[in-house]
């Protein structure tokens, strides 16, 4: 289980570094030592440091190359932060070794979690104002230049952070670079200072070369590959969208490390152990969903009603992931009330965000933190009822996975093939027969599936469910308007299984 650890975070090190110029360490560390036991000693910090270090060496080395190939980097503002870093490197790392695993592991699992944070909240640092490429240094700049850069050398040897975040904050807030001219400028600074931490790590501890050389290996070859493909999306999007997308991934893989780490107090607390356990699930899978989905659209061309429903296959399946990993009704049901009254606000304040309309293809200013809303807090309601006050969970997951796929095959079907316009009382014109009919026959399929799976009904009655709910779903899609089907469709489901549980 541990080499799936050290991939995990040898990806998260890459990806920092190329989309944001992190170190390795910032992600790395945290995971190592909360995750995997063989670092959990007197020396796994340190450890886990050093093997970060060299992570670092590559991954750095290949992403500056595609920020220079991209003509993104500067040494002549950044000449004298690398020589005060460079010189600062082998006393951070004695002082790592003196200073011992408990200091020095929870020193890193906060840093990560409030680098997060502040990328959030200011997720581009750069001036309105940039420094030309080449621009001398004033007085002020060198005075800048040494006083961090003696004080990241420090930090680089002595938790392995590289300086990334820093010398990204130093270049943008106060020698006036371009967000990803300073991001090419700290990872080529970085590649030289990972060198030398590492191998002083190594150097004062040789058993890290000796009996780590596996993870040494499998985390420097994920971490470059990584790092190459991170930064070569960080050159072609805004900068904005990279700074959010940074900083959402350590915030949430900060908190995650801190309850891992802090979880003998929590656990005395049954209920929030249960949500949070339930919610850090969750988040996992919605973190391996984006891995997956990002690079599809930003790398390849999917329309965007395809790409909108792979997103609505995301929202609806993740309930589902709730309610199957948290054992009960009440923190299923609480996890879904926290996940909607969190992600509202984000989505309100990243509204104003070029490219928010296009990420989320979004049809109406406020449709998709609506729909969220709505969808989140609709399903903690059907996990009350019908699983709370009915004990029947199949029932939930049943209504849920029918709505969520019979609407995307009568969205992509319809629209695609749709030539007949339904003029039923109440219907919405719009809709076609075509993209009933076929959700309809989807319904059917997946409702008989569903209840198979979930319900220890015989063959004969889950069939007979399935043919009376596939028509309900389907019209009462028909007949919902502005995006009502998120909570109406669910729940017309669910009130039909119910009341065919009667008979």
């Amino acid at each position: 289980m541990e080499y799936f650890w050290y991939v995990i975070a040898a990806l998260g090190a890459g990806i920092g570094t190329g989309l944001a110029g992190l170190s390795a360490a910032t992600v790395m560390v945290p995971i190592l030592i909360v995750l995997c036991p063989s670092f959990s000693g007197e020396t796994g910090a340190y450890h886990a440091t050093a093997i970060a270090l060299a992570s670092d060496i590559l991954g750095s080395a290949v992403t500056t190359a595609v920020y220079i190939k991209h003509k993104n980097i500067d040494l002549k503002r950044g000449w004298i932060m690398l020589v005060c870093i460079l010189s600062m490197c082998i006393a951070g790392s004695f002082a790592a070794w003196m200073a011992g695993n408990v200091v020095l592991g929870g020193f890193t699992l906060f840093l990560t979690f409030f680098i997060g944070i502040r990328f959030l909240l200011k997720p581009d640092t750069s001036k309105e104002r940039t420094a030309a490429k080449g621009e001398r240094l004033g007085w002020k700049g060198v005075a800048i230049s040494l006083f961090f850069g003696l004080t990241i050398g420090f930090g680089t040897g002595f938790v392995g952070t590289g300086g990334g975040m820093m010398m990204l904050v130093v270049f943008t807030a106060f020698l006036g670079m371009e967000r990803k001219t300073a991001v090419g400028t700290s990872t080529f600074i970085m590649t030289f200072t990972a060198l030398i931490a590492s191998i002083s790590h190594m150097a004062i501890d040789p058993t890290i070369a000796f009996e780590r050389l596996g993870v040494l290996l499998i985390c420097i070859i994920i971490a470059t590959a990584s790092s190459l493909i991170s930064a070569q999306f960080a050159n072609k999007v805004n900068n904005r969208i990279v700074g959010l997308v940074t900083g959402a991934v350590l915030t949430v893989l900060g908190a995650f490390m801190l309850i891992l780490h802090y979880w003998e107090f929590i656990s005395r607390i049954p209920i929030l152990a249960g949500i949070l356990l339930c919610f850090g699930r969750y988040l996992l899978y919605l973190a391996c969903c984006l891995a997956v989905l990002l690079p599809v659209r930003f790398f390849l061309p999917v329309p965007n009603d395809v790409w909108r429903k792979l997103l609505h296959f995301v929202a609806y399946t993740s309930t589902i992931c709730m309610i199957l990993v948290s054992g009960s009704w009440t923190v299923s049901c609480l996890c879904c009330i926290l996940f909607g009254a969190i992600v509202y606000p984000i989505l309100r304040a990243a509204e104003k965000y070029p490219g928010y309309d296009g990420l989320f293809v979004q049809k109406k200013p406020g449709e998709i933190k609506k729909s969220l809303l709505l969808l989140f807090f609709s399903h903690a309601a059907l996990i009350a009822v019908f699983w709370g006050y009915l004990g029947k969970p199949y029932i939930v997951i049943t209504s849920i996975i029918v709505w969520g796929i019979g609407d995307t095959v009568a969205a992509l079907i319809g629209k695609r093939f749709g030539t007949h316009h339904v003029h039923l009382p109440l219907s919405d014109e719009k809709k076609t027969w075509e993209g009933s009919l076929s959700m309809a026959a989807a319904d059917l399929v997946v409702c008989f599936a569903a209840l198979m799976l979930t319900s220890g009904l015989s063959p004969a009655h889950c069939f007979l469910c399935a043919l009376a709910t596939a028509p309900v779903s389907a019209y009462v899609e028909l007949i919902s308007h502005d995006g009502n089907d998120t909570f109406s469709v669910a729940a017309a489901i669910a009130v039909t299984l119910e009341v065919l549980s009667f008979l």
